[in-house]
C-alpha cells in the first residue's frame, strides 16, 4: 500500500505518571476545633426609626393628598428638630386599590396610600419628642426602632479580640486534659451576625435578624412608658471558629 506523501507518522509517546505511595504520605497534622464568642455593652448613641403613613378614600386625589400632607408635617418636624436632610429617607411607596368592608356586606372600593419615612437620629436626646410629635402629626405606625452606635467597628473588634481569646482558653483547656498542648492556629473564621433585605410595608427587615449591626438591645426596648425612654444598653458581639494544631 502506497502512503500519501502528505501524511506524518509520528512515534507515540508513552506519559507516566509517577504518584508517591500511601506508605510514603505523612500522617494528616491533628488538630482541635472550637468556637469562641464574646459580648461588648454600650449606650446607644444614634436611634433608627421606621415611620409609616398610611390613608384611604374612595377618591385617589383625596386619598395621596391627605398622605402628602402627613408626609410633609413629619418632614417639617424633623427640620424643626434640626435633623441633618441626609438621615430622613422616604423609602417605600404604595397606591393600591382595596374593597372596605362597610358591614352588612356591603363593601367599598377605596384606595390605599402607603409611605415610610425613615430617619436615622444621631441626637438620642430628641428620640421622645421625635417620637411623640410625630404621632400627632399623622404618622399612623410605627414600623421599627433601632438602637445603635456609632462606634460599631470599634466594639465590633473589641468583641473578635475577645472572641478569639475565648476560643483559645478553650481549645488549652480541652487539649490539657487530655495531655496534649495546643499549637498554632490553622484556620479562623467568623460566623453569625445580622443581614439586609429589603423593606416592606409590614415586615421590619431593616436587617432586624441578629441587627444589622450585630448588635441587640440589652435593656430599655425603646417603650415609651410614663413620658421617659429606657435606652439601656445594646450587645455588639463576635462569634469565631478556629481549628489549632495540636501537638
Amino acid at each position: 500500500m502506497k502512503l500519501h506523501p502528505k501524511l506524518m507518522y509520528l512515534p507515540l509517546a508513552l506519559l507516566v505518571i509517577l504518584t508517591p505511595s500511601r506508605a510514603g504520605a505523612q500522617n494528616p497534622q491533628p488538630t482541635i476545633d472550637v468556637q469562641g464568642s464574646a459580648e461588648v455593652k454600650v449606650v446607644p448613641d444614634e436611634v433608627f426609626i421606621v415611620f409609616g403613613v398610611e390613608t384611604s378614600d374612595p377618591s385617589l386625589k383625596t386619598a395621596k393628598s391627605q398622605n402628602d400632607q402627613r408626609v410633609m408635617k413629619l418632614l417639617a418636624l424633623t427640620a424643626e428638630l434640626k435633623i441633618d436632610p441626609k438621615r430622613v429617607q422616604t423609602d417605600f411607596i404604595s397606591i393600591e386599590p382595596w374593597e372596605h368592608d362597610m358591614g352588612n356586606q356591603t363593601k367599598r372600593l377605596e384606595y390605599r396610600v402607603r409611605k415610610s419615612i425613615a430617619v436615622t437620629l444621631n441626637e438620642v436626646a430628641k428620640f421622645e419628642e421625635l417620637l411623640s410629635r410625630a404621632l400627632e402629626s399623622g404618622v399612623t405606625h410605627v414600623h421599627g426602632i433601632q438602637f445603635r452606635t456609632t462606634e460599631l467597628r470599634k466594639h465590633r473588634d473589641r468583641a473578635r479580640e475577645m472572641a478569639l481569646v475565648a476560643a483559645q482558653e478553650k481549645a488549652a483547656l480541652l487539649a490539657g486534659k487530655l495531655g496534649r498542648q495546643v499549637g498554632p492556629a490553622m484556620r479562623i473564621s467568623e460566623y453569625g451576625g445580622g443581614w439586609y433585605s429589603p423593606y416592606n410595608w409590614w415586615g421590619q427587615n431593616y436587617g432586624y435578624s441578629g441587627m444589622s449591626q450585630n448588635s441587640t438591645q440589652q435593656s430599655g426596648d425603646a417603650a415609651a412608658t410614663g413620658g421617659t425612654i429606657a435606652f439601656g444598653q445594646i450587645t455588639v458581639s463576635a462569634s469565631v471558629s478556629v481549628s489549632f494544631s495540636l501537638q
